[in-house]
């Protein structure tokens, strides 16, 4: 015995414009018929919740599936796979497809050489697909940009969700986050953690999908935005506090990134604000919020 529901999509081509749409989505479990072989034109996220199976990739190799796990189905690759006849599992999936794609793959969200992922927990993951499915009624005028925003969230949930110990909160990241802001070159933050320069590139790029100039920059040019728009600090004294001793360097990076001079952003914020101005710049980690008045 089984149990399946889902929905098919056919988006409009402005909504392909979203960078992903959602195709399809299902909810089933038990002891489901085996899959394939076959061949898809878009990719497809199947989400096992519970129970095992296994999955074949296309040179015969059978691999064993134990939920929590990812099934990456791929365009144009064939595949085929099963539930456990004697137990079943619990199956969630997501056919998406977009210009956006290329990009969760080159950062690793989307992995073509990992059919079978294992995961540490699901909850996440199917949380973004309960919102896809609760939004897949056919009188819904959102239901495209909906489910495309649910796809977004669900890559980002099995991201987070991967159990190959290169988490966002990885403790490698965590440290170069932390010291971001010293002039410090990649061979020295390696250095610091006992690593070669290449053994922290591969440990940045698995954990974060670029390498860590790449990283660091990113993590600066955002403190470097926040004190051009919150203080008059002079740009050199901006490149010094984000790690650059040279303001030249630091702005010809800041323009090449951003796509704006350094004094043309700080304008720009300045003339965007409508009402007062506060010289403080809070912790990022603990931001300013609206404090709550109880009721007289």
């Amino acid at each position: 015995m089984y149990h399946t529901w889902m929905r098919y999509f056919s988006p409009r081509p402005v909504h392909h414009r979203l960078g992903l749409v959602c195709l399809g989505v299902g909810l089933q479990y038990g002891a489901l018929p085996t899959v394939g072989p076959r061949t898809l034109d878009h990719h497809v996220a199947v989400v096992i919740s519970a129970g095992t199976g296994w999955y074949r990739t296309p040179d015969g190799t059978t691999l064993p599936v134990t939920a929590p796990a990812l099934l990456w189905l791929l365009p144009g690759v064939p595949h085929h796979y099963a539930a456990d006849p004697a137990t079943g599992w619990d199956e969630s999936f997501v056919d998406f497809t977009g210009s956006a794609v290329a990009a969760y793959t080159e950062l690793g969200y989307i992995q073509p050489r990992r059919p079978v992922v294992p995961l540490t927990d699901t909850t996440a993951a199917r949380a973004a697909v309960t919102r896809i499915a609760r939004a897949a009624h056919h009188d819904n005028p959102l239901l495209e940009v909906e489910t495309s925003a649910a796809v977004h969230e669900l890559l980002v949930a099995l991201r987070h969700a991967r159990a190959d110990g290169t988490t966002p909160a990885d403790p490698v990241l965590r440290a170069l986050a932390r010291d971001a802001f010293l002039p410090l070159s990649v061979a020295q933050h390696a250095a610091r953690h006992g690593m070669t320069p290449a053994e922290l590139r591969d440990a940045v790029r698995r954990g974060a999908g670029c390498g860590p100039k790449d990283y660091l920059l990113g993590i600066r040019l955002g403190r470097a935005k926040e004190l051009l728009a919150a203080t008059d600090l002079p740009v050199a004294a901006v490149a010094r506090r984000v790690g650059y001793t040279d303001p030249a360097y630091f702005s010809r990076l800041f323009t090449r990134r951003v796509g704006t001079a350094p004094v043309r952003y700080r304008q720009r914020r300045l003339r965007a604000v409508p009402g007062g101005w506060s010289h403080h710049v809070p912790d990022p980690e603990h931001p300013p919020v609206i404090a709550s008045r109880s009721s007289a």
